[in-house]
């Protein structure tokens, strides 16, 4: 298999430029790495995570959904000029993309989502590139092209036609790279977090959670809004409109079931009116009500909301808890 200096990937990078919109992990001006175009920073494809999910390349923070002139036809935004192409997605963030793909596919088709995603190309990173050099899992699936990284060199590993096709057009030094070795090194990383959070859910779903223990979590939430805004599932957004002399825009923007006012009706009752239920909430929508709805949890152990969280009750960590007074 082929493998990939970090230079050579830089410059396989820059040649995808003329066909894609390229965005890859780079590293600001703060030190802090994030999603972005080859130009805006060093490339910095290893430290593991991105702190921001990068699902919101297809489902932006804020997206126009029409513009109304005052005189003429209601307007939809523009096609994107290029098909993106956005590599860094690790093995739970690309669970998380497949899984709000069907979501935004499910019951009527979401349009402004599926503008950015149809044809783009999404690249996994995996391999010894997380933080200080630790094994992350390989994904193996739900990309089109996955870069396993060995330590010093990204193996490549195409997924899908697009990638073999990408995967086709490089050249480079190394074309005997296996996986062999680091794909038992996947394999053996640990899959506690993942027995935590199912067990977490047993318990909620069996009604073994008392209402005393979602007020001591509500208590702990300063209402910050972090576990929604980095968490790759999340989907809540409400809509807006803005009106100018000559036209009114109507856009959407993510949500936070965090928020007093998430569920305030126009009567003024809110059937989610304490943190305490906001926060059942939270933790009850992907444990307990997406797997009755969907058949599986929603929450892939991404890492995000605890790392965010300034007061300690991202979902893993109330998972922990969970388990260690109920079970």
């Amino acid at each position: 298999m082929k493998a990939l200096s970090l230079t050579e990937l830089k410059n396989i990078l820059r040649s995808l430029e003329d066909r894609y919109d390229v965005r890859a992990p780079i590293r600001l001006a703060d030190g802090t790495r994030a999603l972005g175009r080859l130009d805006e920073g060093e490339l910095a494809v290893a430290g593991g995570r991105l702190p921001r999910k990068p699902t919101d390349v297809f489902f932006p923070q804020h997206d126009l959904i029409f513009t109304a002139p005052a005189e003429g036809a209601i307007e939809s935004p523009a096609a994107p000029g290029k098909p993106l192409f956005v590599l860094g997605f690790t093995a739970e963030d690309l669970d998380c993309l497949e899984f709000i793909d069907r979501f935004f596919a499910a019951h009527y088709r979401d349009d402004l989502y599926f503008r950015l995603r149809e044809g783009a190309v999404v690249g996994g990173v995996s391999g010894y590139c997380g933080e200080e050099g630790r094994m992350m899992r390989i994904a193996g699936d739900n990309c089109d092209l996955e870069l396993v990284c060995d330590g010093e060199r990204f193996i490549v590993a195409p997924r899908s036609a697009k990638g073999r096709e990408i995967e086709g057009g490089i050249d480079c030094a190394v074309t005997d790279a296996t996986l062999e070795e680091l794909r038992q090194a996947s394999d053996l990383l640990s899959d506690e977090s993942r027995r935590i959070l199912q067990k977490a859910s047993e318990l909620i779903r069996a009604d073994r959670v008392p209402d005393d223990f979602w007020a001591e979590i509500g208590d702990l939430c300063i209402a910050c809004t972090g576990c929604n805004l980095v968490c790759p599932t999340c989907t809540c957004y409400g809509v807006q409109d803005r009106s100018w002399r000559d036209r009114t825009e109507r856009s959407r923007m993510w949500d936070s079931c965090q928020l007093d006012g998430f569920m305030r009706e126009a009567s003024g009752h809110n059937p989610l009116g304490t943190e305490a239920l906001r926060s059942r909430r939270r933790i009850h929508h992907k444990l307990a009500a997406d797997p009755t709805r969907w058949g599986h949890l929603t929450c892939y152990l991404c890492g995000r909301c605890d790392a965010a969280c300034p007061t300690g009750i991202g979902i893993q960590s109330v998972a922990r808890r969970i388990v260690s007074r109920f079970a």
